[in-house]
């Protein structure tokens, strides 16, 4: 299987994954042994996305059955921002363990840059962005980055997590992180597709600092149309560019798509609840594009962001 090695740990981690947000919770343990028992070996996932209980009993079963062993998957997940707290972090790495039902994850991710006040797991998990169940207030708190990133660190150390990463970070809190940091960021997690190709960005993290890109919303759009985020753009999987190179490809626009990234040594983690789709999208390492159809689908981009905090709340333009 095509993967990346992570510099500090030398770990492979998969260049296509199975992503678990928006995954139906009470499908997702079918969808995660269907994705294992289909060959895939990174799985995604995060505490906010309410859905690590059943994704941990998809991957029991198939280590049960004989699919898998745990060693031979890369396990993902992501700390929420009602834990940046130092004392926090660490209780919700162990929530999100005990979910899963696994003693370490491959790699443990700052879903973002975003210091929320903290809500009890007792009272409400996840929390999501709100401080109130009527979720009417963002409330912040004044937690700094090192804090957080200290904490992440004390995981590794305790082999609560092999990795530690970031998220929706942009270059300058790359710099900061580098100042202090015991044990740097492996991974990078960003959106990342035709529409959005952040170059400078992929470039400053992988060169200059020799971290591994996770791309999410690799099919751009599609994935926020239910959510009435998509910004009335036109699919990638219906630009005339993607599908005229699909066609001579002889693959679907999806996979092309996924293909420009994972070519670029950028790994993908797509999503579906349809198990035909599942398959198809791991099927993106086993053909090249040339170079002039890696130009062409780069220079559809348009610096268009569909997963921005700032629609939630002004306090939270990370991205301003």
């Amino acid at each position: 299987m095509a993967a990346v090695a992570l510099k500090r740990t030398g770990q492979k981690m998969p260049l296509v994954g199975f992503g678990l947000w928006k995954v139906t919770k009470s499908a997702t343990a079918d969808t995660v042994y269907n994705a294992i028992k289909h060959g895939y070996r990174l799985l995604d996932g995060a505490g906010d996305y309410g859905n690590e209980k059943e994704a941990g009993e998809g991957v029991q079963r198939a280590i049960k059955d004989g699919l898998v062993k745990r060693e031979e998957l890369f396990i993902t997940s992501k700390l929420w921002n009602t834990f940046h707290k130092h004392e926090h972090v660490k209780m919700a790495a162990k929530l999100q363990l005990g979910l899963w039902g696994i003693d370490y994850f491959d790699l443990f991710l700052v879903h973002f840059p975003i210091p929320l006040k903290y809500v009890d797991p007792a009272e409400r998990y996840p929390p999501e962005w709100y401080n109130d169940a009527a979720k009417t207030k963002v409330v912040l708190q004044k937690t700094s980055y090192q804090e957080t990133w200290k904490a992440m660190e004390e995981l590794v150390d305790e082999g609560m997590t092999k990795n530690i990463g970031v998220s929706n970070v942009a270059g300058v809190l790359l710099i900061d992180i580098h100042t202090y940091a015991r044990y740097e960021p492996q991974v990078l997690q960003i959106e990342h597709h035709p529409y959005l190709t952040q170059e400078q960005l992929v470039d400053f993290a992988t060169k200059t600092h020799g971290m591994a890109i996770t791309a999410y919303s690799s099919l751009g759009p599609q994935s926020y149309v239910e959510l009435g985020g998509d910004q009335g753009v036109e699919s990638l999987q219906k630009h005339p560019t993607i599908t005229a190179i699909a066609k001579a490809h002889s693959r679907s626009p999806a996979q092309v798509a996924l293909r420009w990234a994972t070519q670029r040594g950028i790994a993908v983690i797509p999503k579906s609840n349809n198990l035909g789709r599942i398959i198809e999208n791991l099927a993106v390492t086993d053909f090249d594009l040339s170079a002039q159809e890696i130009a062409a689908i780069s220079g559809l981009n348009r610096n268009l962001r569909f997963n921005d905090p700032a629609g939630i709340d002004p306090q939270c333009a990370i991205f301003a």
